[in-house]
Parts: structure tokens; sequence; C-alpha cells
């Protein structure tokens, strides 16, 4: 069998332990935007044919417009970015792999297995120079660390490739580094369904040099991308109006989850316009909110956090609000 990771989000262990139907819960475990795109009429043709060139492209086109991808660079397509974690690692030359972390445990997880020397290197030092490649998340899950794109773009060479996942980013445009992407070393990861809400159209992109794209697109095969997906993603990245009023709405929000959990845990101690980390101290906050069916998230290695995710609607927000008192 092959070794796989817990990840946040597994409302069923949470319905098995605690006894609550999957429909009682108020799930905030995860770090999705819980308003999620529109998605509308799907076209009859994109569940029953294979997607066609003009399809794919209309994708492309749509997710180098959203993100600001140069004309120099290259962008690629994908199952989930997931599909892009796994990837990597086992097209890369085996060597010294620094991860940024704590992180996303699959970055470490994925190069390690591919046969890679992993270095995890703490969120808050310097990037090492001493390494082949470099895994970074900008803003960083769970705590929120940002970097200045223009350092993380400085680090990346002909003999060291600098990866760095924004999957995150979406609602802080500036921290992006798709901006430098094009030149020989830097490859940026970018995940359709935090920030459209619709993790389950399985949709994520690279944007780097041709050259070494080329290589993962050959991986990835023919047709990685269903046609639903194709046609959800070319729609929701060009809507500009759904768009800006997302990303206000996530800023409020978070802003507001704020109010709610400071009288309980005092400010805010990270997160993003997505999720919020915050410090319980020795109070089982978790099992606690669970016992009233709100579901968050929190770590073996650090107990003293907590993170949750933003609630989706004031119902949501009074619900929290009541669980806490």
């Amino acid at each position: 069998m092959v070794e796989r990771l817990a990840h946040g989000g597994d409302l069923d262990a949470a319905v098995q332990h605690y006894g609550i139907p999957k429909a009682d819960w108020l799930d905030l475990s995860t770090g999705i935007n819980p308003v999620p795109y529109p998605i509308g009429h799907i076209p009859p043709e994109a569940w029953t044919r294979l997607p066609d060139t003009r399809t794919q492209a209309n994708l492309v086109e749509a997710a180098r417009a959203y993100y600001g991808v140069p004309d120099r660079a290259a962008i690629v397509a994908s199952p989930g970015t997931q599909a892009l974690i796994q990837w990597l690692p086992r097209l890369t030359p085996k060597g010294r792999v620094a991860v940024i972390g704590p992180t996303y445990s699959e970055h470490a997880h994925c190069w390690r297995s591919a046969g890679h020397a992993v270095i995890n290197t703490p969120v808050n030092g310097p990037l090492p120079g001493n390494t082949d490649t470099i895994v970074i998340v900008n803003p960083n899950n769970p705590d929120g660390a940002r970097r200045d794109p223009a350092a993380l773009a400085a680090h990346a060479r002909a003999n060291r490739l600098m990866v760095v996942d924004e999957a995150f980013a979406d609602t802080d445009p500036v921290l992006s580094v798709v901006g430098e992407t094009g030149k020989t070393g830097l490859i940026v990861l970018r995940s359709f369904g935090k920030f459209f809400g619709l993790a389950g159209v399985r949709l994520g992109f690279a944007i780097g040099a041709p050259a070494q794209l080329e290589t993962l697109a050959e991986a990835l095969g023919p047709w990685p991308v269903p046609g639903p997906a194709l046609a959800i993603g070319a729609l929701a990245m060009a809507d500009s109006d759904w768009i800006d009023r997302a990303r206000r709405r996530l800023a409020k929000d978070a802003a507001r989850l704020d109010v709610v959990m400071e009288a309980w845990t005092g400010p805010a101690v990270g997160g993003t316009d997505f999720f919020r980390l915050y410090n319980t101290g020795e109070t089982d906050l978790h099992s606690r909110l669970a016992t009233k069916g709100v579901w968050t998230r929190v770590f073996a290695n650090r107990p003293s956090l907590i993170r949750l995710g933003l609630p989706p609607n004031d119902s949501g927000f009074a619900r929290l609000t009541a669980a806490l008192n």
C-alpha cells in the first residue's frame, strides 16, 4: 500500500468520532472560499466528448490573463495542484531539497518519496543557498507567512529550482511571483479550487519556463483536465466582477472572524483571507467546538494552535459564536 498523509478537512472522521450527522456540521477545517463561484450551465458536450484543442486553449488563455502570465512563460493545466506536487519531484534530478515550513505536508512527503534529500527549513529563517531545490508556499499555510516575491525570484538559477506554491495568493496578487516566470529555475503553482470555492473541480496550474514545463506537460499526458473543469475554469477566471466581490468579501469576513475569536484566543497569530490561525493556550477549543458540531483544524506537533476557515454566511458566524459561549 502507498503511504498517504492525513489532511485537514476530513469531516467523515468527525462524524464517526462525535456521532453527529454530516449535514449537521459547520465545517471550518479547510482553507477554501465558502461561497463558491456559481457554476451555471455546463455545455452537454463537456461531459460527452474528449476536450478539444479550442476548449483547452480557452482555459489557458483565461488563466494567463487572470494570473498575469508573461508571454515568455508557459502555463500547464493539471487535474489539481496535488498532481503537480507529485510529478515535479519525479521529473527533477535527485538532490538536496529545502522545504520551507512547517507548511503543506505533501511537499516534503512527495520530494522525499521520489528519493530526494529533504531539508526542513524554518519559515522565518533565510532561504538556503546550498540546495538544489527550494520549495516555499507564499503566503504560507497555516501561518500565512509572506515573502517578498522579488527575493524569491532572485533565488532561481539555472542550476537551482525554486518552486513557489501560491495556492492562497489570489486575495493578495502583489505577493505573486508569476510576473517573474519565464526565467530558468522558477516554477509557480496555482490552485483554482481554493479561491473559487470549487475544490472538487480539481484544477491547478504550473507556470514557468517553456523548456521546463514541456516535460511536465508530457508527464501529465493528453487531456489531463476534464471537459467540465475546462469550461468552469475558463468562465470563472474571466469573471472580473465576481473576482473583485469575492476578494472584498473574504477580507471582510476574515476580519469579522478575528473579532469573534479574540475574546477566546486573543488576536490572530497568523493566517490569510481564506483562514485564520489562533493560539488557544492550554484550552482544548477544538474538541469543545466539535461537541457542538463545529469542525476546526489542529496540529499534532503544535497543540496550542487552531486554524479556522471562514463561516459561509451570517448563520455560520452566529453558530460559531453560540458554540464558543
